[in-house]
């Protein structure tokens, strides 16, 4: 009797891993036009009953991939090693997270893009913004109390716009998005500009 709940479960799993997967690559090879709940569903081998029950809508859709490119990052700030995790100074850590945030931009600006035009209207209500502008928000606040750390979050956060990340990294590549970002921070806040790991300096 309870092999039948587990057995649904991992249907579940497969079922949006491929929805999934074939959003993903109807949004590489097509651009947003193509990623429609029909398409999707077909590629996917589902019904599109399965994808509606699941994501409700496009928008919903594309919310939950980015959420799984950014899994990793949010383990990584809660329980990883600094200074991207807990135990680095606040400058260090904030650092370390625009640092990955400038390369998960850039490996994924067809889904940052695609994702934003489906956001439009509520952008700064996204979960997955929110956790990120929430992160930046305490690391400033921590390292500069004198500052405006909401509108400093927003500010940074804005930097990850999909047609900037495509203009910025055309010339440069993401060395010259993180590099950019690390002098704007200490800028900001104060602090060496660069350290080991500055992909600047390699």
């Amino acid at each position: 009797m309870t092999s039948e709940p587990r057995q649904e479960r991992a249907d579940a799993t497969r079922n949006r891993r491929a929805i999934l997967r074939a959003a993903e690559d109807l949004l590489a090879e097509h651009g947003l036009q193509h990623v429609s709940l029909d398409k999707v569903a077909a590629a996917a081998g589902v019904g599109k009953g399965t994808v509606f029950r699941r994501f409700g809508n496009r928008t919903g859709l594309l919310a939950a991939l980015l959420e799984e490119r950014a899994l990793l990052l949010g383990e990584a700030i809660a329980e990883g090693p600094p200074p991207l995790g807990p135990g680095a100074p606040a400058q260090q850590r904030l650092l370390a997270f625009l640092g990955e945030l400038a390369g998960l931009a850039t490996r994924n600006v067809a889904l940052f893009a695609a994702h934003e035009r489906a956001c439009a209207e509520d952008k700064y209500g996204d979960p997955t913004y929110l956790r990120w502008h929430c992160h930046v928000t305490a690391l400033v606040a921590e390292a500069r109390p004198d500052l405006d750390a909401d509108f400093v979050g927003h500010t940074l956060l804005a930097v990850f716009d999909a047609d900037l990340v495509r203009h910025l990294t055309a010339d440069g590549g993401s060395a010259r998005l993180t590099g950019s970002l690390r002098a704007l921070v200490t800028a900001l806040l104060g602090g060496p500009a660069a350290g080991p790991s500055d992909p600047a300096k390699r």
